[in-house]
């Protein structure tokens, strides 16, 4: 039995079920990870026998018939940015190496109460920026697999783990999912706890997931959407049912609104064909539907929210060891000393009144249906590639999810981003499971 080939929900079953037992299925996937990651260098630390401990005290829970969580069992790769108390935390810089936190991440948390196992910490860029690791593209070694949850996107891609837990302060889930041919889920800001996280942007950071489908995106997500008081933008909101509805028919067949977005110039021939072709195939299902010229102030605002806050938040390592900062990050951190109060709460401005104006495309549409990147992910791995397709919807703090619906001219994976309205995650869910579907039966466009 090729355990690593099935799905998250799949293992749950046969977890829950007693087909396989969580030793088992966590000795696969170190199999697995012995075999590729010479090559890929997905992880950032890995402790084997760690690993197959929490293994063996889940099996012995289930062996004394007590009661089992929704992930009991399922391996994680959690992003390098994350705190564990029991494996190192050096948010990729140089500056943090051997950090061990005294606790874990509230979502981390989550993930030991809900029977995971925390597999290892998956590589990350720089500080979660720009400045990229030492992960390759699974797909073509010699490309990026994109940034900055580089080591979550690739882990999953190459089937050295189910799941993984990713960021966004950019484009730092939906463009390395659409890289590496994954499924990624970047929530409404604000679902999930940032509470032992590195803290870059308060209004722009966002926990988001990777997985092989979406149903398995919904259930780990769903899992970590517990409220959090000590993440001062999260809200005592019901729990979602994310995996429910995304298992759901929709009562209709779902409107998808074509957006180009201002950035739509950046994109490749081979992105620009494939999506106009499968608007074309959705037929009455998708409309286009054009911004206003006001959309175009949406990534400069971001980035003034984005570099002054990097500035505040990271300064302490700026002073502290400038030399062992990447010029990348040493820019926008100098940049972000520039930006006014006045451009700061201006550009926080912005992000209310151009989600504002999305209203009527989600009063008439199930969901936007854009691109997640320019394209293919670009050779070489001294940069991650352009983000720019998913920052107008992190800094409008929209749900977003791409879908590894494509393939380049060079033969590697290419996804289709959906964006739907703030807290309607699991009706986004639901769209995108309808449009996987909708392409696996009647053909791909």
């Amino acid at each position: 039995m090729d355990l690593i080939r099935e799905s998250g929900v799949s293992l749950r079953g046969k977890l829950a079920a007693g087909e396989i037992t969580a030793e088992a299925l966590v000795q696969a996937y170190l199999a697995r990870i012995d075999e590729v990651d010479g090559e890929i260098g997905a992880w950032a630390h890995l402790d084997p026998d760690h690993a197959l401990a929490q293994a063996r005290t889940l099996d012995q829970l289930r062996g004394r018939g007590l009661p089992l969580g929704p992930l009991h069992g399922l391996p994680v790769a959690v992003k390098d940015i994350v705190d564990t108390a029991d494996l190192p935390t050096e948010n990729g810089s140089a500056l943090l190496r051997g950090r061990r936190p005294e606790t874990d991440a509230t979502l981390v948390s989550l993930l030991r109460q809900a029977g995971a196992v925390v597999l290892g910490k998956s590589v990350t860029t720089e500080f979660a920026m720009y400045a990229p690791g030492k992960t390759a593209n699974p797909h073509h070694l010699k490309h990026t697999p994109g940034g900055s949850s580089s080591g979550s996107a690739a882990a999953v891609a190459a089937g050295m783990a189910p799941l993984a837990i990713a960021s966004q302060t950019n484009g730092s889930v939906i463009r390395p999912a659409s890289f590496c041919g994954v499924v990624g889920f970047k929530p409404s800001h604000g679902r999930i706890s940032r509470h032992g996280v590195l803290t870059l942007s308060r209004p722009l950071d966002t926990m988001g997931v990777m997985a092989t489908t979406v149903e398995d995106a919904a259930l780990l997500a769903e899992v970590l959407m517990a409220y959090d008081s000590s993440d001062r933008d999260m809200r005592p909101l019901p729990a979602p049912g994310l995996l429910d509805v995304a298992r759901e028919a929709p009562p209709l067949p779902p409107r998808f609104a074509f957006v180009k977005t201002p950035v739509w110039e950046q994109a490749e021939d081979d992105m620009t064909a494939a999506l106009s072709e499968l608007a074309d195939h959705l037929g009455a299902d998708c409309e286009r539907v054009d911004l206003p010229a006001l959309y175009d102030r949406a990534l400069p605002s971001h980035r003034s929210i984005m570099c002054a806050d990097l500035a505040k938040n990271l300064q302490p390592y700026y002073e502290r060891g400038r030399e062992g900062i990447s010029p990348q990050l040493a820019a926008l951190i100098e940049e972000g000393r520039s930006v006014t109060a006045i451009d700061y709460n201006r550009a926080l401005e912005w992000r209310e009144v151009l989600y504002d104006g999305l209203a009527e495309i989600f009063e008439n549409f199930d969901a936007i249906l854009t691109a997640p990147a320019p394209g293919e992910a670009p050779s070489g791995l001294e940069a991650t590639g352009n983000p720019a397709f998913c920052t107008m919807w992190t800094f409008l703090g929209t749900p977003a999810v791409s879908l590894p619906v494509f393939t380049g001219s060079s033969g590697l994976p290419m996804g289709v981003q959906l964006v739907g309205p703030r807290s309607e995650d699991a009706r986004l869910l639901r769209s995108a499971s309808a449009l996987l579907a909708l392409l696996r039966d009647g053909g791909t466009a």
